[in-house]
């Protein structure tokens, strides 16, 4: 995978248009996220095709899509 583990809040979880899910998005709390089972949250799903970028409303993740990717229609 090429994603990156956020190291300050500044710092974002990096995806490519094809590991957005069906609906272009994620689930956070995400292995990507490198959280440890101890430190999650209830999962909740982000959309990340529509604007880009998202912030998680529980840990502050935040994910966004690779410079240069383009979500397809079909997400």
């Amino acid at each position: 995978m090429t994603t990156s583990i956020p190291s300050s809040p500044d710092s974002a979880v990096e995806l490519l248009a094809r590991e957005l899910n069906e609906n272009g998005g994620v689930f956070c709390p995400s292995p990507k996220a490198g959280m440890e089972l101890w430190n999650t949250h209830p999962r909740v799903f982000l959309d990340v095709a529509h604007t880009g970028s998202v912030r998680c409303p529980y840990c502050g993740t935040q994910y966004r899509l690779k410079a240069g990717e383009q979500v397809r229609s079909g997400h």
